[in-house]
């Protein structure tokens, strides 16, 4: 759900494992159609019209994503556990069609698995918008509702692209990430908890997709999931698939449809690039393998 400004609100679970993983989620174990499960609900807490849908129209990996439409209505949570201390981090994929909107939001505490306050929601955040009102392509803007733009970013169209949101609570700022540029940090708006991740059907132009969603303790490290901090571009490709990642890339096997491997390379660093121009059109998995961990995507040639 937007925020709304109003003066008199402004003024007014998980637990943690040793290796520091709370979620991580590829979408591949859902069926497809709306999505009510696990760290998955809706603005309402209940089943109904405002889930998420799984699709398998695109996906970041594997074969599945959510979707969120244009039909105004679905108001989907991703809940994070109401957390009150540490730092966190929590990384995923969005794609968003060419001159498509977006939207999401930050939440504070949520209740009995939807919007807290009565429903009427937290917001920690302001109203992040992917292509506000269909006038700005490839722009983010970070804005509460009261005019206020936190922070700009770009994103590319038409492919997938990472979203980061750094959450400290010692000094209860949160610092978004987007395609790995960092804005500024912004104070929580609302309360001092941490409670999920709001995913909103905006508008009749709103179309995008989410998907390998990872969350974890920041103070605890993350290195443990380098494997998921990488991404490919473009998908679909032409000529030459660039995997963008932080840490060298050890191994790459392509797979067509029948699983015949039909392109390997040992790159041996950062952000390689893999030439698939001798590959006819067609789907491919691409296997990406960093620090012993690996990690499938879907791509189209």
């Amino acid at each position: 759900m937007k925020k709304i400004y109003l003066l008199a609100l402004a003024i007014g679970a998980f637990t943690l494992s040793a290796n520091a993983q709370i979620i991580e989620d590829d979408i591949e174990s859902y069926s497809l159609g709306p999505l009510f499960e696990d760290h998955w609900s809706s603005w309402s807490g209940a089943p109904g019209p405002d889930n998420a849908v799984v699709t398998d129209a695109f996906a970041q990996s594997g074969s599945q994503s959510v979707f969120i439409g244009g039909d105004g209505v679905q108001d989907a949570l991703l809940l994070l556990g109401n957390q009150t201390t540490g730092t966190y981090e929590l990384t995923f994929f969005m794609y968003i069609p060419t001159d498509k909107t977006g939207y999401i939001n930050f939440q504070g505490a949520t209740e009995n698995g939807g919007a807290g306050a009565g429903g009427n929601g937290v917001f920690n955040s302001g109203n992040i918008t992917f292509n506000l009102d269909g006038m700005n392509p490839g722009i983010v803007e970070d804005i509460d509702a009261d005019g206020t733009v936190y922070n700009t970013y770009s994103y590319p169209q038409n492919f997938w692209f990472e979203v980061k949101f750094l959450f400290d609570l010692s000094a209860l700022t949160y610092t978004l990430s987007i395609d790995g540029v960092d804005g500024a940090p912004v104070a929580f708006g609302a309360d001092a908890t941490v409670g999920g991740i709001d995913f909103f059907s905006i508008d009749a132009n709103n179309e995008y997709y989410v998907d390998d969603v990872l969350f974890v303790d920041a103070a605890a490290g993350v290195d443990d999931f380098s494997a998921s901090k990488f991404s490919v571009y473009p998908n679909p490709v032409q000529d030459i698939l660039n995997i963008k990642s932080a840490s060298s890339v050890d191994n790459v096997v392509v797979y067509d449809i029948l699983g015949k491997v039909v392109l390997q390379e040992n790159p041996g660093k950062i952000s390689p690039a893999i030439n698939m121009s001798n590959l006819p059109s067609g789907a491919y998995m691409v296997q990406v393998t960093i620090d012993n961990a690996t990690k499938t995507v879907k791509v189209i040639k």
